[in-house]
């Protein structure tokens, strides 16, 4: 079954990306209710919080959406002694935005096991997964729930991989996409193909679904992807734009205002490579040449950025977007949603 809008029971080809601590059930819903496949990214959610937000999703919307989760690759660091130098050196930020500077926690993510435990009892319609491929238990038992599976994947051999594993289609995210590159069979430096280069080799590559996600922001983004042969569009920029995403004024102010060649891949804000900003605080963390390890990284910035969030502090903040931001013009997710409908060949 190659047509996305019965794998998933949409009306429309068109997913929004799971953004990582950037999620809302608005905009989720909005894309659910507009006849797309809304998506909500759990990382850091723990049991309990994944179930409450997806009662408030289902309260909000009775349309299909996706879950989101990143896999462990194996390399995560737990909390340990090294966790304070490395607080202290961000110490300059916490101050900036008048927190402490943090105590080491018992854990820096919830396991695996208890956000799956959750997740089946949420019953989404897609549970997507990055960072790795599901392990058979995994897809077994998501399809005996009914739950449709999405791996992602940056490279042609990640994506077979991710076929071979059963799931029931895949993401091919090129390199103009905002936030972490989910790379997992090499490092991401290794793992840098661009969007209408992925997608075609990947197409030729499975027999599953293929989704486009990277640099599409608009009408002609979405036919150029289905030309290529995919057979549908993941977007992710354009709608964090719009004032239903969980970003704040200042982030929007960003993809507004950064050209394409002005996004850089760092791995300043959480130790892993991801696609945003070079504001100040990233330029001050990449010149100390002092970065913690994934996860311990992601949550000691965590701590400031967070509160640099409600202050709308721009340059404490992590401002993910990809390289298609300055294709992102509109403020409401119905009128992007409405611009990519228009790049459906049936449209």
């Amino acid at each position: 079954m190659s047509d996305l809008r019965e794998v998933f029971g949409i009306q429309h080809p068109i997913l929004l990306g799971a953004f990582g601590g950037l999620s809302s059930v608005a905009l989720t819903a909005a894309v659910s209710e507009a006849g797309g496949l809304g998506a909500y990214g759990l990382y850091g959610y723990d049991g309990d919080r994944i179930r409450s937000t997806a009662t408030e999703l289902r309260a909000a919307t009775d349309k299909p959406f996706a879950l989101n989760i990143w896999l462990p690759t194996g390399d995560e660091v737990a909390p340990g002694p090294q966790h304070t130098v490395f607080a202290q050196a961000l110490e300059p930020f916490y101050e900036a935005v008048g927190v402490e500077v943090p105590a080491r926690p018992e854990r820096y993510l919830p396991p695996l096991d208890e956000q799956l435990d959750a997740i089946w009892d949420a019953a989404p319609a897609v549970l997507s997964v990055v960072y790795g491929v599901p392990s058979g238990d995994v897809v077994e038992e998501a399809h005996r729930r009914g739950i449709r599976v999405v791996g992602t994947a940056t490279t042609v051999a990640e994506a077979v991989v991710l076929a071979g594993a059963g799931v029931d289609a895949v993401i091919a995210s090129g390199a103009e996409a905002a936030g972490h590159r989910v790379s997992f069979l090499r490092t991401p430096e290794q793992s840098l193909v661009g969007t209408f280069v992925l997608v075609p080799q990947v197409v030729d590559a499975v027999s599953i679904p293929v989704i486009a996600a990277g640099g599409v922001a608009d009408r002609r983004g979405v036919a150029a992807a289905l030309a290529l042969g995919a057979s549908g569009v993941q977007v992710g920029t354009a709608f964090l734009g719009t004032r239903e995403s969980a970003a704040n004024d200042a982030h929007r102010a960003a993809i507004r205002r950064t050209a394409a060649d002005e996004s850089v891949l760092t791995k300043a804000m959480s130790g892993r490579l991801a696609r945003g900003v070079r504001n100040r605080t990233v330029r001050a963390i990449e010149a100390s040449g002092t970065i913690a390890p994934f996860p311990m990284q992601n949550w000691l910035t965590g701590r400031f950025r967070a509160e640099a969030g409600k202050q709308s502090l721009g340059e404490l903040q992590s401002l993910w977007l990809g390289q298609g931001a300055p294709l992102a013009r509109w403020d409401a997710a119905d009128e992007v949603f409405a611009e990519l409908v228009a790049g459906l060949p049936d449209h």
